[in-house]
């Protein structure tokens, strides 16, 4: 199956939209907005991300050794495609928090309905991407806000 079709397949399942976090090797916030990202397992509490190997915010989930997964909340859209953009500067203007834990990434409070402060486990290679297994030491969640989802290249709210 080629690129495009892959796509246009894929395309049809819809999914939450995550912004995933982590800080540099300058201690600066970096970001994405990833699609591919699920539970593994209930015990101990594991998640995934799938993430592109070309994305300038790799090198710093890999070095900092964890990251927050920022399930976004319906009307982020502009959040997530700045995200989703290879700027070195999506962090101007945004509120954010540090987490508890020395290994997550900035905290998206105002933009998320649930975070998820994760120790990276494993870094599986698949493809054109690596899969990151993550340890769930912290989370939270606004049982009042609806999330975002991305279906058929869009945004929409639930």
């Amino acid at each position: 199956m080629d690129a495009e079709r892959f796509r246009e397949v894929m395309a049809s399942f819809p999914s939450g939209v995550v912004v995933l976090t982590a800080f540099g090797q300058d201690s600066l916030p970096r970001g994405l907005t990833v699609s591919a990202f699920c539970a593994v397992s209930l015990e101990p509490p594991l998640a995934l991300a799938c993430i592109d190997k070309t994305s300038n915010t790799l090198p710093a989930l890999q070095h900092a050794g964890g990251f927050t997964a920022n399930i976004l909340a319906a009307g982020r859209e502009l959040l997530a495609r700045r995200m989703a953009t290879k700027l070195s500067d999506k962090f101007d203007g945004i509120k954010w928090r540090r987490p508890e834990s020395a290994h997550g990434g900035p905290i998206l409070e105002e933009d998320a309905v649930a975070f998820a402060v994760c120790t990276l486990k494993e870094t599986i290679e698949a493809g054109d991407h690596w899969i990151l297994i993550g340890n769930v030491i912290d989370g939270d969640h606004d049982a009042t806000r609806s999330p975002m989802i991305f279906s058929r290249r869009g945004y929409f709210g639930l």
